[in-house]
């Protein structure tokens, strides 16, 4: 059991790291922010800290589930 759950958390840490670097980096931005001196465009953030937050919690499983817990 506790290797099913390390595999699948880094799994699910892999794909939360994929969603945040591709949502950071490379598919087109959320916004366009146009002031006086430039225009920019904003990251979709929410798709970011969604990712963030997927890797955050496989890592989590994956550390929990492969510490040797004494009894």
């Amino acid at each position: 059991m506790r290797i099913v759950l390390v595999i699948l958390g880094v799994i699910l840490a892999a794909v939360g790291g994929v969603l945040a670097y591709r949502s950071f980096f490379i598919e087109p931005h959320a916004a366009i922010v146009i002031s006086g001196a430039e225009v920019r465009e904003v990251p979709n953030m929410a798709r970011v800290a969604g990712g963030l937050a997927l890797l955050v919690a496989g890592a989590g499983v994956a550390f929990f589930a492969a510490l040797r817990r004494r009894l």
